[in-house]
């Protein structure tokens, strides 16, 4: 899978990936902007195979119904009922406290349309679990995704998103649009 990942991203859709996923640590939550674009999710599958790690996500609960509920999960998917209330943050981080080795990826977007401000549990995942964030783009722009250094919080929020902010401010997504570089002006905790 891994071979045939890196053939369709990179010979046929002709993106590249800078930097890589850190493959000295056993856990991280990973956290890809921007998301505007319902091709962000192949791109990023791609993009977990071409690397070879077992990257999760979570999922629309409808995305898993059948017919299609096992190719999602197939693919390290969960599905998630957001209409429930359920504290999805003390989750993920029970499991990253279970787990021996677990990745997780999400975008803080939550949603294709544009946002100004950014879901914030994965940062109270990351300081629960106490686990680094790694930050990736998905740069239509540049047909790259550009990976950094695990990033380990400091606990200030507002410090901590302005470092997220440098980061992803001139990425462009899919459909530019959608992507409010200035997500952390807005920040609610």
């Amino acid at each position: 899978m891994k071979s045939i990942s890196r053939f369709i991203l990179f010979k046929l859709f002709g993106w590249k990936i800078l930097n890589g996923f850190p493959r000295e640590l056993d856990k991280y939550i990973i956290i890809a902007a921007p998301h505007t674009s319902n091709w962000d999710f192949p791109i990023g599958v791609l993009v977990k195979f071409a690397e070879g790690l077992p990257i999760k996500f979570i999922g629309k609960h409808t995305l898993f119904k059948p017919p299609f509920g096992f190719f999602f999960r197939a693919l390290g998917g969960t599905p998630v009922d957001r209409t429930k209330s359920k504290n999805m943050v003390q989750s993920l981080i029970d499991i990253f406290n279970s787990e021996d080795h677990f990745i997780f990826a999400l975008s803080p977007e939550g949603t294709r349309k544009k946002v100004s401000t950014w879901k914030t549990g994965f940062y109270h995942v990351a300081q629960g679990a106490n686990i680094p964030v790694v930050m990736a783009t998905l740069d239509f722009g540049k047909k790259q995704v550009l990976i950094n250094e695990p990033y380990t919080l400091t606990n200030d929020m507002e410090k901590d998103f302005l470092y997220f902010h440098e980061f992803f401010k001139d990425v462009q997504g899919k459909i530019p649009e959608n992507f409010d570089p200035d997500f952390h002006l807005n920040l609610k905790r």
